[in-house]
């Protein structure tokens, strides 16, 4: 009585291995980039200033734009960051993962002070001629 028994168990293992198997898709494991965010009338462009986000910084983290440039921020890290304007601006992003980007176009003269607001510390500052 217990070789059917093995044979059916056996036989049960081997149709859940089966169904674990997978497809033949190349799964590379890589998230895919976050799409790009904008704030009020920017358009997106090659054309923009780039601050990107690394080892929980911006860097550059001090930068002198035009009034009307476009600043892209560029998260590279593999943790989420967002752009809050603290003082001259009002720009705010939502959280975005690594590729995730987010552009806002500068419109007013003056200095920008901006932060990540998940991790202290990691501030930056626009300064609008």
């Amino acid at each position: 009585m217990t070789r059917p028994l093995t044979i059916l168990s056996c036989c049960a293992v081997g149709l859940f291995a089966a169904g674990c198997g997978g497809d033949d898709s190349k799964d590379t494991g890589t998230v895919p980039p976050a799409p790009a965010q904008t704030q009020g009338d920017a358009p997106s462009s090659a054309e923009a200033t780039t601050v990107t986000m690394k080892d929980i910084a911006y860097s550059p983290k001090d930068i002198t734009v035009k009034r009307g440039a476009l600043i892209r921020w560029v998260n590279e890290d593999s943790v989420e960051h967002n752009v809050v304007a603290e003082d001259g601006a009002t720009f705010k992003s939502d959280l975005f993962e690594k590729g995730g980007t987010f552009e806002t176009k500068v419109n007013n003269t003056g200095k920008i002070s901006y932060v990540c607001t998940i991790h202290p510390g990691m501030t930056g500052t626009l300064t609008v001629e």
